[in-house]
């Protein structure tokens, strides 16, 4: 609900813009909106990694997550904040142990990992593994001896959460992917390329022979590729798996893959090179999931390895989730809007460096932004935008169903477009339309800026905001009408 101007709180008032900018040059750029033509829906890609139980429930993020409506959220690296659940290690004790007796496994702390989440809403991509391990010695990323059983183990794991079995209660989980990033050696799989194949075709094989009606998937890989101009070359490990999946007639119903990078028009560049390759090897039915993304500050890893401790890698983080950070999550969940992938999950959604929070369960910059977006879903049905004057600012607008409720969100990474204009063209109702404008920036949590109504010409010059910051505006019918 709209907090100041009585009139605003009519039914038919609600429509956002997410504004992302960067350079104080001053150039206008002019948002053109015509919401007489539509085009396609608005998804909801604000998916993901971990679930809002932290450090073993001293921190529960459940309404923030449950605010979000976050769609999917992916298990992976849990144990670094709820310690013992999830990974194959914490159910599954001793791998001498027999998988086909119930009292051999361990699902306590992981049942109530997954009940937080089912109790916001969320729907599970459980990753089938082990957490990442930076330790010079590593104790559960290698080869399972015996693939068979570890398949077993997985099977077991899947009747537990979704059959009942051994005292299970049916989890909402979407999606069974099998590891994380076994290109990402040693600290994901310390094997060799034959070895993963395998026991990803080993449990993929168990997985869909017990369960025919799963989506089984994977690997979640960290490098897809490199560009050189306008063409793609995957990299050795996606084609050589690629290859086995089809050779071995490996079920394969979607294919997860990585991104970390400065620049969120690689992310539906990516997508579309991905989406191609695998086209290309048959796979024009497995579903594209970008599972991990995240801004990286100037494409540099450094900070994070032991070497970059203390003052850099605090530093990092702090542009990572600051305003800066900000206006990259919000630019990428735009652009992904027209990228062909379906499932994606921001790394993370919880309390860590990467995480939507800070150690103390406060809300970073970034989520504002997550915040913003879920509000667009609101009005999901597509309608055309064209920006004039700048190549890097992106919009995208939309209304709902009944035609009383429209929103536009527009993305500004133009350093020299410091001015920018809304202009609105069959608007969908009669009458005046007044506007609130939020922001997201270094004083401000999607805080109020500027309230008012309209001109006869429907165009909204926004106010201007200090660069990178991220702008929501709503516009609605004037009660008054």
């Amino acid at each position: 609900m709209l907090s100041h101007p009585r009139s605003l709180l009519a039914p038919a008032c609600l429509v956002w813009l997410a504004t992302v900018c960067f350079g104080s040059v001053l150039r206008a750029a002019e948002v053109r909106v015509d919401f007489a033509r539509t085009n396609g829906v608005i998804r909801p890609l604000h998916g993901v990694n971990c679930g809002p139980l932290c450090y073993r429930g001293t921190v529960d993020l459940s309404a923030y997550h449950r605010e979000l409506g976050v769609p999917f959220t992916r298990l992976h690296d849990t144990v670094w904040l709820n310690a013992e659940a999830v990974d194959i290690h914490t159910i599954f004790r001793d791998f001498r142990d027999d998988p086909a007796l119930p009292e051999n496994y361990d699902f306590r702390q992981t049942d109530d990992y997954l009940q937080t989440i089912a109790d916001v809403g969320s729907r599970l991509v459980y990753r089938l593994g082990e957490s990442i391990e930076h330790t010079p010695h590593k104790y559960y990323v290698n080869p399972p001896t015996d693939p068979e059983k570890w398949a077993a183990i997985c099977v077991g794991i899947a009747r537990h959460y979704t059959e009942g079995w051994a005292g299970g209660a049916r989890q909402p989980i979407a999606y069974w992917e099998i590891w994380n990033e076994p290109d990402v050696r040693p600290a994901m799989w310390t094997g060799t390329d034959e070895q993963f194949f395998r026991l990803f075709e080993v449990t993929a094989k168990a997985l869909k022979a017990r369960f025919p009606e799963a989506k089984v998937g994977g690997p979640a890989v960290g490098g897809t590729g490199d560009f050189a101009g306008e063409t793609f070359t995957p990299t050795p490990f996606v084609t050589a798996f690629l290859s086995w999946c089809r050779d071995h007639h490996v079920p394969l119903d979607f294919f997860s893959w990585h991104r970390y990078t400065s620049d969120p028009w690689d992310l539906p560049r990516r997508a579309q090179a991905m989406r191609r390759v695998l086209d290309d090897f048959g796979f024009t039915k497995t579903e594209s999931h970008l599972n991990e993304w995240n801004y990286l500050p100037r494409d540099d890893w450094q900070p994070l390895v032991k070497e970059g401790q203390g003052l850099p890698r605090q530093e990092w983080f702090a542009e990572m989730n600051g305003p800066a950070g900000a206006a990259f999550t919000a630019a990428a969940l735009l652009l992904l809007l027209d990228a062909p992938v379906d499932v994606a999950n921001y790394y993370t959604g919880e309390i860590q460096g990467f995480g939507l929070f800070d150690f103390n369960g406060v809300p970073k910059k970034t989520f504002h932004d997550f915040r913003a977006f879920r509000r667009l879903l609101d009005t999901p049905l597509r309608t055309a935008a064209t920006v004039v004057g700048s190549s890097r600012v992106t919009a995208v607008a939309g209304v709902d169903a009944a035609r009383r409720e429209a929103g536009v969100t527009i993305s500004n990474l133009d350093p020299a477009a410091d001015a920018l204009a809304l202009v609105l063209d069959g608007v969908p109702w009669a009458g005046a339309t007044e506007y609130e404008v939020l922001a997201v920036d270094a004083g401000r949590d999607l805080g109020s800026v500027a309230h008012g109504q309209l001109a006869a010409d429907q165009r909204l010059d926004l106010p201007r905001i200090r660069p990178p910051c991220v702008v929501l505006v709503r516009l609605g019918a004037s009660a008054g009408r």
